[in-house]
């Protein structure tokens, strides 16, 4: 194991231990580099390899502090590499996505008493792509707002995500988020129907969620995201 390796763990087994909890300050350097046994110059390796994980994080002269270990700040990075790891095809990263929000669907419904305020926000993503789709003189794509379409369906998901009840699960799909929003914004404007087709499914989701029925939940959750699969897998992907 490499000597910043060995701080990476060192300062994570800290924090599993309880001696540093988010928000507390990370011992001074030359404290932790001697607990730690290495040098300062392997000590500060660590420390910027644990930055860029969002676990610490530097003020300007004022130390290094333990984040806040929210979820979302920790999978972040992890979007970027199923990025780099896809090599630019889209399917696999979606496949993932279906996975993960149709689980995120089916405890949504588990969960639907004790998550009404993100309900509440789906239901108004709901509401803002219909006000989208009736500003369209006969649904014409042409003529819809599709960044604003897209703004409420990734709204509409990161509701229902939230309503699982599953900070975790939350932030995997957050991650995926936004490595998907290109395809699934190119669907809207290269499929006739396919943005009315979307707000039904999302729709069906939403019904599913709110009656507290998790199996229908989930295979609407995953009917409508094949659909995003199958466009992709009957077209080649735009360059760019």
């Amino acid at each position: 194991m490499s000597r910043p390796d060995h701080v990476v763990d060192g300062i994570t087994q800290m924090i599993l231990d309880g001696e540093l909890t988010p928000g507390d300050r990370l011992p001074v350097e030359k404290e932790l580099a001697a607990r730690l046994d290495v040098s300062r110059g392997s000590l500060r390796e660590g420390v910027r390899a644990l930055s860029v994980l969002g676990v610490v994080e530097s003020r300007q002269g004022d130390g290094t502090y333990v984040t806040t270990l929210d979820p979302s700040l920790l999978v972040a990075p992890l979007g970027l590499v199923i990025e780099l790891q896809s090599a630019g095809h889209a399917l696999p990263v979606h496949a993932v996505r279906r996975v993960l929000e149709t689980e995120a669907a089916g405890l949504a419904a588990s969960n639907a008493g004790e998550s009404q305020s993100a309900l509440g926000r789906a239901s108004a993503a709901l509401e803002d792509a219909a006000d989208v789709l009736a500003g369209s003189p006969g649904g014409a794509s042409a003529d819809v707002d599709h960044e604003r379409l897209l703004q409420a369906d990734i709204a509409f998901h990161r509701a229902i995500a939230d309503a699982a009840g599953n900070p975790v699960l939350a932030a995997l799909i957050e991650a995926l988020a936004g490595r998907t929003a290109r395809h699934r914004l190119w669907r809207g404007i290269a499929d006739a129907g396919a943005d009315q087709r979307t707000q039904h499914e999302h729709e069906a989701v939403l019904a599913a969620v709110t009656d507290g029925d998790p199996e229908r939940a989930k295979v609407r959750m995953a009917t409508h995201l094949l659909e995003v699969e199958d466009f992709l897998r009957a077209r080649s992907e735009p360059t760019g």
